[in-house]
């Protein structure tokens, strides 16, 4: 037995986000992080795929929160496709059940490096009056984010996420 002390290694949220943007981004499925929602809600990561539909994915990395969330259905009004992701070791039983609308949710289990879609999300499309202000307001904090990036004295002006 060695001496070394033992590591958790179970992936936290920004692991599972990563590996879940790589997985969409080798499927030309460009998504943010921590996107506001016109709602006041928050999509932990919100995209884009290449026909313009846009893409919510919740992440969960403990069942206490999987199964506390009451508020992911007031993401479904923002989006053509909703997935869950999730790390590998978390049990996703709960989400064949029909409080979890599995009729319209997909599944995707990542961890820090490469994800899998389990469900693929079927399609909901968005109203094209909607779809259009929502793929804006993506455009927009994307840009924003670059520039504030490549410049941080513009992080004061034009913040409408």
């Amino acid at each position: 037995m060695s001496d070394s002390p033992v590591i958790d290694t179970l992936p936290d949220a920004g692991s599972v986000c990563r590996g879940i943007q790589r997985l969409f981004a080798r499927n030309d499925v460009w998504l943010l992080p921590e996107m506001p929602l016109r709602n006041g809600r928050r999509a932990d990561l919100m995209g884009l795929d290449p026909k313009g539909r846009i893409v919510i994915v919740e992440v969960k990395v403990q069942r206490g929160d999987l199964l506390g969330d009451g508020k992911w259905p007031d993401y479904l009004d923002f989006c053509d496709r909703f997935y869950w992701g999730l790390p590998p070791h978390l049990d996703r039983a709960v989400l064949d059940q029909e409080d979890y609308r599995p009729d319209c949710c997909g599944i995707v289990v990542a961890d820090g490096y490469d994800g899998e879609i389990v469900r693929p999300a079927p399609l909901q499309p968005l109203a094209a009056a909607r779809r259009k202000t929502e793929v804006e307001r993506i455009a927009r904090a994307a840009m924003r984010r670059a520039t504030v990036g490549a410049d941080p004295h513009c992080a004061p002006w034009g913040n409408s996420e």
